[in-house]
């Protein structure tokens, strides 16, 4: 069970790149989920909500399951596991999500905002600045987990700076 969701369904056993894959196999999940949220709760920000709540509860079970897969080996990061990149990748759409949610539009009509977060995802995924590569430096589930976390948190503002540098545009 740890292997499913650590791979996210085996995805990470994609080649090349697991990691992009991870992050793009993300996308429709967390489409779903903010969909889930959105159709079945009464609040205007189910969909950020529902979407929120999935990260954090993903974040834990890919802790453990990361934990145990790499109990007993050498390598602390399989490139097979990409449950981080799904929880990373979702930290880098939440802000298109609450966008659409606030202004009541189809999360989808904000493709813009899908794509600056998968792009920013990656390149912070990948390049690791100042911190997220302290952080992956450590040599743990943690650390794997939450590198990915910080990335989100990066891609997650770039998404924020560049709708509002798109719509200041639009202003003038």
């Amino acid at each position: 069970m740890s292997r499913v969701f650590a791979t996210f369904f085996f995805i990470g056993y994609l080649r090349p790149a697991p990691g992009t894959w991870g992050a793009l196999a993300a996308l429709p999940f967390l489409w779903a989920l903010h969909e889930l949220g959105s159709l079945h709760l009464p609040v205007e920000m189910g969909g950020p909500l529902v979407l929120g709540v999935a990260l954090i509860l993903t974040f834990y079970g890919g802790l453990w399951a990361t934990r145990d897969m790499t109990a007993g080996t050498d390598e602390k990061d399989p490139s097979e596991i990409v449950i981080d990149e799904v929880v990373g990748q979702g930290i880098a759409i939440l802000p298109v999500s609450i966008g659409a949610a606030f202004v009541g539009a189809d999360v989808l009509a904000l493709y813009p905002g899908w794509i600056v977060g998968f792009v920013a995802f990656r390149l912070f995924d990948i390049w690791k600045p100042w911190i997220i590569g302290r952080v992956d430096r450590r040599g743990d589930a943690m650390g794997v987990m939450l590198d990915d976390v910080i990335a989100g948190v990066f891609a997650a503002l770039t998404v924020v700076v560049a709708a509002a540098l798109w719509h200041m545009t639009l202003l003038v």
